[in-house]
This record gives structure tokens, C-alpha cells and sequence, in this order.
């Protein structure tokens, strides 16, 4: 089925054929030998939309993301078909995913966690915080990586912050970067969605900048679809990015920090989906790699 997804592009037998994806039916079997077809169908749906013409894209997504005017659908570049229920919300449930649960009850503990990585860069002159793209870097945003590509940083101090590596080692990463987080007082990102229907994402606040004016809300909130909500320090928030979504925080001097983790959407992926999709990603940054490129992006599928 694999097999059959990837010569079903429009691209096979021409010189604009992807080298990457022809090889992945043969890694796919070989690595996953007693994994059936059955099991593959959604996986196979993804490569079809992978490579399919930037202009027939559209006819591989679920009609409801088509219709919903919050979901930018011609955005979406790493789509699996079938993820579901119809109509999902932007915000979901944290109480129903165990790693929401976890981060708020080690709240303190990965407080302290991150004060320990604060004084430790600051003893070695080292500035950890990076902006992944120049939307953050204009925006006020910055992270303190921990996860790259859902790996580990070679020479980063974990042992500095054991308790959030292990929490965060409990749920397959995904994306660019997972970290902590920093929004400038009186900055926001911009609306924008990401494109990836596999993963969630889920935050908790570290430092949450109170009300500064008449309005008993947190100063920071994040818009996600057409609902807004507000950080709570040791509370999380889990959302779906295929929402555009966007960030402020409106304090005029106090910073938001917030623990942002994106992983495989663990509850509408089977294992072996989850299994594969990583082993994918895996491969397609090593094999970017080889090519030359330097950094390897969250749309790398």
C-alpha cells in the first residue's frame, strides 16, 4: 500500500521524482516487516498528499477542514486522512492526554528546573534562548531548546533539568524545537497556522504576567481558531495548530514563559502510525542532511 501510494504521484517516472519517498516502500517493509497493510492505510493517505500536485492537494483533506474558514487548509503541507472526529475543537481537554496532567502535578519542580538552566547559562556566559524563525525573533519570542527535531542536544545539561526531560521523553516529540518559551512584554506572534494535522501541542505556564489593568485575566493569552484563552501558571493548554493561531502578551513589563512541547497527536494515532511517521521524519532529516541542508524545518514532509 506504501507502494502503491507513492507511484500513484503525479511525479513518477519523470525527473521531478522525490529519490526520498521512491526508496520508502522498501525502508518502510524493511524495517516494519510484520506491520500489514491494514495498518498502513493512513500512512500511505499522507505520502499521496505529500506528493501530490501543489494544486490537487486539496482533494485529500477531510471536507470539515476544508469548510471551517479557521483552518487555513491550503496551509497544510503534512496531512494524515481520517485523524478526526469531524469538527474538532481548536482547544482540547488537557485532564484527557496524561502529559498535561503530569506537567501541572511537577509544576514547581520544572519551575525550579528552569531557574536552574537561567543561572547556569548565565555562570557560563552562554545564552541558550534562539528564535527558530524570523517571525519569533520579530515577534518577541524566543525558546530555551531542550528537543531538537524531537531528539536530544548533544552537550545540553540535563541533568540540570531531569524531572521535564523525563516528563517530556514520555510522549513522542515532534516538530522543530520543544522547550521553554519567552514572550517580551508588549509583543505577540502573528496569526499563523502550522500545517501539520499529526501533531498537538501543549503548554504549560512557567511565568505568567498577572491582570495590569481592570480585567481579571492574565495579561498573555493565545487566540487559537475563534476561542481565546489566557495562561495560568502550572495549568496547560492543548490545542490543535492547523488553527491559525496567535499570541500576545500585554503586560508593559513583566515576560510570559510557558513550557511548549508538540508531539505525535497520541490520541487519534495508532503506535504503529506514531512509529512510522518518526522513523519518516528520521530518515528525511538525514537524508536533507546529505543533501546540504544546514537546518532541518518543521516542514520537512
Amino acid at each position: 500500500v506504501i507502494g502503491q501510494a507513492v507511484a500513484s504521484s503525479p511525479y513518477t517516472g519523470t525527473p521531478n521524482a522525490d529519490p526520498f519517498w521512491e526508496l520508502m516502500p522498501s525502508l518502510i517493509r524493511s524495517r516494519f516487516p510484520s506491520v500489514k497493510d491494514s495498518q498502513l492505510l493512513r500512512v500511505a493517505g499522507m505520502i499521496r498528499h505529500a506528493l501530490e500536485h501543489p494544486d490537487k492537494k486539496e482533494q485529500h483533506l477531510d471536507q470539515d477542514i476544508i469548510d471551517n474558514p479557521h483552518r487555513p487548509h491550503h496551509e497544510i503541507h503534512a496531512y494524515m486522512p481520517g485523524l478526526g472526529p469531524k469538527n474538532a475543537p481548536p482547544f482540547l481537554e488537557p485532564s484527557t492526554l496524561q502529559l498535561c496532567q503530569t506537567l501541572s502535578q511537577n509544576y514547581h519542580t520544572i519551575r525550579d528546573e528552569y531557574h536552574a538552566l537561567l543561572d547556569d547559562a548565565l555562570q557560563n556566559g552562554q545564552d541558550r534562548f534562539q528564535s527558530v524563525t524570523s517571525m519569533n525573533y520579530d515577534s518577541g519570542w524566543k525558546t530555551l531548546v531542550l528537543f531538537y527535531n524531537g531528539h536530544r542536544i548533544q552537550g545540553f545539561p540535563y541533568h540540570l533539568c531531569p524531572v521535564t526531560t523525563q516528563i517530556m521523553e514520555t510522549v513522542p516529540l515532534a516538530g522543530r524545537i520543544a522547550g521553554f518559551n519567552r514572550q517580551q512584554p508588549k509583543t505577540g506572534i502573528p496569526r499563523h497556522s502550522d500545517g501539520n494535522n499529526m501533531w498537538l501541542t501543549c503548554q504549560m505556564g512557567i511565568h505568567v504576567p498577572g491582570s495590569h489593568d481592570d480585567d481579571d485575566n492574565n495579561s498573555a493569552w493565545i487566540r487559537v481558531g475563534p476561542e481565546t484563552r489566557h495562561w495560568e501558571e502550572g495549568q496547560c493548554l492543548l490545542y490543535d495548530t492547523t488553527y491559525e493561531h496567535e499570541t500576545f502578551n500585554d503586560h508593559p513589563e513583566q515576560e510570559r514563559v510557558v513550557l511548549h512541547v508538540d508531539f505525535f497527536n497520541t490520541l487519534t494515532m495508532t503506535p504503529v502510525e506514531i512509529e512510522i511517521m518518526r522513523y519518516i521524519y528520521q530518515l528525511r532529516e538525514e537524508f536533507m542532511k546529505a543533501e546540504g541542508v544546514a537546518k532541518v524545518g518543521a516542514q520537512i514532509l
